[in-house]
């Protein structure tokens, strides 16, 4: 398939941001790795830190057993005055399993925890490629596992968990899902997947179409899917639980959001996990957002566009887990 192929064009007015944020972002190859840790990629924590204050929400620092028992942490986000048993929202950070770090988004989840007295545990899993895969989706779900287990202790609703995350954290809590399905773990309500990483194999029409223009093209997501898997990365040997768009049988999953946008590297393998959830029986609510570059919703957030996206994920999530 050709790199050359016509392609979908760029929200105008978000396309202005693209520009200059492009301008910022260092190639990602895995030499820069160590340099996007570093850089614009990272949230300062003293950002979110003012943004939790400013919305009265608390947040308590846990660390527990991740992988083979190894050490993790975890933060307990929750409205200051929270009481009783609320919705749980489990999240898993963006990055392309190489970068971030757990308060990365966190701020498009402040809305829930404000308006619905959600509880918020999102959770610091290692990164590859030191830590290539199964780390970062054992390290997840171990999380999700210790949320259920101390849902009463955390003021969670231990029958109205969700699992959230963006880009590689959307990946991870869709493998989640299909890790609660197979080992009967926490009965979840729902999985929202915002722009999910889903798939290594490349070999979509999106993938191809976006091979240097946006913040995670198609160089960027080979990086990205080598660091976890190694030689295995498109290959026959690599788990669902991995690339969750490797899955055959999508039966049984819990309610699912995806969104993306039209002019990013993961439309197509979103649209199509939207497509095996509705064939498999399972509800599904999809938006592709025109003219999208991937992350326009947190990048670009004054643009018409993303706040359109914003608006329509909210009113999924107040549906679901609204008092």
């Amino acid at each position: 398939m050709s790199d050359t192929l016509v392609r979908p064009p760029f929200d105008a007015e978000s396309e202005a941001v693209l520009t200059l944020v492009q301008e910022q972002l260092p190639p990602v190859t895995p030499e820069t790795i160590t340099l996007m840790r570093q850089g614009a990629l990272q949230e300062g924590d003293s950002r979110v830190a003012d943004a939790l204050a400013a919305a009265g929400i608390s947040r308590r620092d846990v660390t527990i057993p991740g992988y083979r028992g190894e050490e993790i942490e975890v933060s307990v986000l929750s409205r200051a005055d929270h009481t009783g048993l609320g919705p749980g929202i489990f999240h898993t950070h963006g990055g392309g399993m190489i970068v971030g770090d757990r308060l990365v988004g966190i701020e498009q989840l402040i809305p829930w925890i404000v308006e619905h007295d959600a509880v918020v545990v999102t959770v610091e899993y290692r990164l590859a490629p030191e830590f290539p895969d199964p780390y970062p989706t054992e390290d997840a779900y171990a999380g999700l596992i210790w949320t259920a287990e101390n849902a009463a202790e955390l003021g969670i609703d231990p029958a109205r968990i969700l699992v959230a995350g963006a880009s590689a954290g959307g990946g991870l809590a869709a493998a989640m899902a299909l890790m609660a399905r197979d080992r009967k773990g926490p009965a979840l309500i729902g999985q929202l997947l915002i722009c999910p990483m889903l798939d290594d194999r490349d070999a979509t029409a999106s993938t191809h179409q976006y091979p240097d223009r946006g913040t995670w093209v198609r160089s960027a997501n080979l990086t990205g899917w080598s660091a976890l898997l190694g030689d295995r990365r498109g290959g026959d040997d690599v788990s669902i639980y991995a690339a969750p768009a490797r899955a055959t049988d999508l039966t049984g999953l819990p309610s699912a959001y995806i969104d993306c946008g039209s002019a990013e590297v993961f439309r197509d393998e979103d649209v199509a996990y939207a497509t095996s959830l509705w064939r498999d029986g399972v509800q599904a609510e999809l938006h592709v957002w025109a003219g999208g570059f991937h992350g326009f919703d947190m990048l670009a957030g004054h643009t018409a566009l993303a706040q359109a996206a914003t608006a329509a994920r909210n009113a999924w999530v107040a549906r679901l887990i609204g008092a």
